[in-house]
């Protein structure tokens, strides 16, 4: 039986005490000195190191911390004098270490030395950097380039993974699924079709002008922490602030910044003037509710002769389908709106009435939206939302998706992309003088599909626990097994480099915070966070171990042991200077990277340049477009005793990365394999606080997923609605349930039913008890 957590209420505000005694401990269990703890100083400051974990700006006037707690987190967890050494590999074999918890293997420090998986021992060995990559650059030679995945997580660099792509193109594939993939894929599909960018058009100086906020689907007390200090200043200026989430997250409610003494011993500020606790799927319904009071009010005041609500000149000059989005809310049937969304039409109204009274918006949103199956159609309706009044391409106004890791949104802006009409293959062909594939390559779900399937070949992964991240684990490890190669880059040791192909390499690489010294001297990289500002990073720390590389040489060693040579693109130099990587960035994207190296200390970044910032609409009509959702709502559980299940990620995690198995917030100590539960429906079912469960997914599809002991805890979440943690809860989505358009994962919204746990005494005496189900 698993440990049971201890549960309790945690009343304390975000930041604020509770985050510098969590700095303090990560600290000190990752054996840094705190004299060595000054490199938090020089963390998102220009000349500075830029964060490894979340991609929210940095300000161009940085405070004297401008860190968050899970930022320190990351960054005590990548400079840890901990290491695992051949000695360690030596001591443990794969079955063995499989049986750990994910803390626990990425607990044991960084990797030092590339190494072999051995089959005959089921060990990693140690293996020299010349024949790793001899033997890697064989074993795709023999493969099929369409049969080979090339895999990046979000925090690689602009350079790595500008050279990773043409890499991977020059050896004849476009299979670059990210973890974009899995989180903001929705995004980058929606935002293109309605306001011609990807991305999100807000600047961080947007929020200091700003007159109203709205949330959908974000934890950001976990996610995006920092970004609370411009939510409390604008909080404290008296901007209204509208949160829509099912879960009532901390950070969005009271927030303490921790380097504010006055504030320390006050009890912090009030975030959100108004937090609806949506039903889990049930954003489109609400942002439905909202526009159909402003459209509402709108057409009674041009009946009466008053001035208009939307506006009218905005639409005119700048827009396209807003008499058909009018249409349909006006055909929407509150009744059912309010079922749908979980909320009141008063509720909605209050949400209108503070939109409407707003002269310039901010709507932020999170994977609580993009990850649901019309995660595409809700980020539209998001827009609709923002084109009645005007809110893009003016101060104070915007759309903010906000991305996770690191580098996500920058490793697309520099080529990493299933999709070759994003990537100037033109260009390319131009530059190096060879023909790139004019496939599609895969998505994430494709890949995981080849696998399955066993078109999937070959798998390299520069960063990430791909096999942790994805739906489908139960199939999934299995059929990693089939692949012929596996290679991984990573800085610590994870779940995925346990289950090896039948050729694995683990691939130890310099992290971001260490110094990187090549020909030239030391290098800097950059990267792009959730506003498109570009930032350049140098790193502060000796590195861990003396024979690491860094991610662009590892990947230059891998094109050249590949590739035929090409006088066009001279790898070792490209590794000697990074620079010269960013000349090339400059040279395909010349309007995105205009003199690149001369920018890329700017302090707060400098932007690229988005054409609906400037209310330029690159779509294909020239205009900003209404769209009338095809599914406006979606429907919840139809069967009696089914559940929606929502993953989520605790206070002690980034991603698949689990610093602590705490999450304070929502007073979770000690355990990870928690479900959180509507207390009416706890008493529906017959449980009580503490018991275990087992949820089994409702697919219908013949394969049977489930997940058992899970502790059942009470929790403020609506009704038929569930909550555990990501990624162990992973192995309840199936595959093929994902967001219409884009194919993200659907973990927002998994149909699943709830079995109470039973205890079976055993006969002999003192044997521990077993769970069945």
């Amino acid at each position: 039986m698993r440990q049971k957590a201890k549960v309790e209420t945690y009343e304390s505000p975000a930041g604020g005490w509770g985050s510098l005694n969590a700095v303090a401990h990560i600290l000190t269990q990752e054996e840094v000195a705190v004299l060595g703890s000054e490199i938090l100083l020089k963390q998102n400051k220009p000349g500075g190191f830029m964060c490894v974990s979340c991609s929210w700006a940095k300000p161009a006037k940085p405070r004297p911390f401008e860190f968050c707690e899970n930022g320190a987190k990351a960054t005590a967890w990548e400079v840890t004098g901990k290491t695992v050494t051949p000695e360690f590999f030596a001591q443990h074999t794969l079955a063995e270490l499989r049986t750990w918890s994910d803390h626990q293997l990425e607990e044991q420090g960084r990797l030092t030395t590339p190494m072999r998986y051995d089959r005959g021992s089921d060990k990693y060995l140690p293996v020299a950097w010349d024949d790793a990559f001899r033997d890697i650059g064989g074993e795709l030679n023999r493969l099929d380039p369409r049969s080979v995945v090339m895999y990046t997580s979000g925090r690689a660099s602009l350079e790595t993974s500008y050279m990773y792509q043409l890499f991977g193109r020059m050896y004849g594939t476009n299979n670059f699924p990210d973890s974009s993939n899995m989180c903001h894929e929705s995004t980058s599909v929606a935002l293109p079709e309605v306001i011609g960018v990807p991305v999100g058009t807000v600047l961080l100086e947007d929020f200091e002008v700003t007159d109203c906020i709205f949330f959908f689907g974000h934890n950001t007390t976990t996610n995006a922490p920092r970004m609370l200090h411009p939510l409390q200043e604008a909080a404290q200026r008296g901007v209204p602030i509208v949160t829509f989430n099912p879960l009532r997250e901390r950070g969005l409610e009271r927030f303490v910044n921790p380097q504010n003494p006055v504030q320390m011993l006050a009890g912090g500020t009030r975030i959100s003037s108004q937090y609806c606790q949506v039903r889990i799927g049930g954003d489109a319904a609400a942002i439905t509710g909202i526009c159909k009071w402003v459209i509402e009010a709108d057409d009674l005041a041009r009946d009466n002769g008053a001035a208009r609500v939307v506006d009218v000149a905005f639409i005119q000059d700048h827009c396209a389908g807003f008499e058909e989005f009018a249409a349909f809310c006006r055909a929407q049937d509150w009744d059912e709106i309010e079922r749908a969304s979980g909320l009141t039409r008063m509720a909605l109204r209050e949400a209108a009435d503070t939109y409407m009274a707003a002269n310039a918006v901010i709507a932020n949103y999170g994977m609580g939206i993009t990850q649901h199956k019309h995660g595409v159609e809700t980020a539209k309706m998001i827009i609709n939302l923002l084109l009645l009044r005007g809110n893009i391409g003016k101060p104070g106004a915007g759309i903010s998706p906000i991305r996770g890791h690191s580098n996500v949104q920058g490793q697309r802006t520099v080529g990493i992309s299933e999709k070759t009409r994003l990537v100037p293959l033109d260009r390319l062909a131009e530059l190096y003088d060879f023909e790139p594939p004019r496939w599609d390559g895969v998505s994430t779900v494709d890949a995981c599909e080849g696998i399955l399937k066993g078109s999937v070949r070959g798998f390299v992964g520069l960063g990430g626990n791909f096999l942790r991240a994805v739906p489908e684990r139960s199939l999934m490890e299995p059929a990693w097994s089939g692949l012929r190669l596996s290679v991984q880059i990573a800085t610590k040791l994870n779940r995925t480099h346990l289950v090896p192909g039948e050729v694995t390499y683990l691939l130890p690489c310099l992290g971001r915070i260490e110094i990187d010294r090549q020909e030239s001297g030391e290098q800097a990289v950059s990267m792009e966070d959730s506003t498109a500002c570009i930032h350049g990073s140098r790193g502060q720390r000796k590195p861990v171990a003396e024979h690491l590389l860094s991610e662009p040489a590892i990947v230059a060693a891998l094109a050249k042991a590949t590739l035929k040579p090409n006088p066009k693109i001279d790898w070792d130099t490209w590794v000697g200077d990074y620079s010269k990587v960013r000349d090339a960035i400059e040279r395909t994207y010349p309007d995105q990277f205009k003199d690149f190296n001369k920018r890329m200390f700017e302090p707060g970044g400098f932007p690229r340049p988005l054409g609906a910032r400037e209310r330029k609409w690159k779509t294909p009509n020239g205009k900003a477009n209404f769209t009338v959702p095809k599914s406006a709502f979606a429907p919840p559980p139809e069967s009696d005793g089914v559940y929606e299940l929502m993953t989520m990620r605790a206070d002690g995690q980034f991603n698949t990365t689990i610093y602590s198995e705490d999450d304070r917030f929502r007073g979770i100590t000690g355990g990870r394999y928690v479900v959180f539960m509507n207390p009416v429906d706890m008493e529906d079912e017959g449980l009580t606080s503490g018991d275990t469960v087992t949820l089994v997914t409702e697919a219908g599809d013949g394969v049977e997923r489930s997940l058992d002991e899970l502790q059942v805890v009470p929790y403020g979440i609506p009704r038929r609605s569930l909550a555990g943690y990501f990624p162990e809860c992973n192995v309840l989505i199936p595959l093929w349930h994902y967001a219409e358009g884009s194919k993200v994962p659907a973990a927002k919204s998994v149909p699943v039913r709830v079995f109470k746990d039973t205890i079976v005494e055993t006969v002999e005496a003192g044997e521990a008890p077993v769970s069945a189900s």
